[in-house]
């Protein structure tokens, strides 16, 4: 698809500060644009449908994921996230700034039908400052917390596969670090 340059990709594991970084670069400028992730999970207190996810039910989800308007879906945790594909590319045809948060998956995914996109993988500082980030959420119980954590070693071990690695120690820093980088892409 033509204006792939346009489009990154991020990943990292859970509790990393994806969401955080990506948030803060479209604080300060708002002309990059991010994907809403559909998923079937429950929203978080204070999540809002259509702004943090399109959250959908099982049935509508799967619909959407047998007619093909999903770019990339996964079942993580006991729930569906995806890519809606109308969402991408009525941003792409505009040439938009888009980013997509996504795991290692939908990263490789999204990849393979966009070849000319970026993929940014965000680390954490170390692996206890991640736990300590995931548990400090206070959003999961314990045994999500653990499947969270093993999930994320797995997930580390792929960063060198990713075009670009950015360390999250600092909000700020990251989140300059991404929007320099979309500004080098997007010439």
């Amino acid at each position: 698809m033509k204006n792939e340059k346009y489009l990154l990709i991020v990943s990292g594991p859970a509790g990393v500060g994806k969401d955080t970084v990506v948030a803060a670069v479209r604080a300060a400028h708002p002309e990059v644009e991010r994907s809403v992730t559909a998923t079937t999970r429950a929203p978080r207190p204070g999540e809002v449908d259509g702004i943090n996810y399109h959250f959908r039910t099982v049935e509508a989800f799967e619909k959407l994921r047998d007619e093909n308007g999903v770019l990339e879906w996964n079942f993580y945790c006991g729930n569906y996230y995806g890519t809606l594909r109308s969402d991408v590319e009525a941003r792409l045809e505009a040439r938009h700034c888009v980013v997509l948060v996504i795991d290692v998956n939908g990263a490789a995914s999204i990849k393979k039908l966009y070849p000319g996109a970026t993929t940014v993988f965000i680390c954490p500082p170390s692996a206890e400052e991640l736990e300590a980030r995931l548990r400090g959420r206070g959003t999961e119980d314990e045994e999500t917390v653990k499947k969270r954590l093993a999930r994320a070693k797995e997930e580390l071990a792929l960063a060198s596969t990713y075009d670009v690695r950015l360390t999250n120690g600092s909000v700020e820093q990251c989140a300059a670090d991404l929007y320099q980088l979309i500004c080098t892409r997007s010439r």
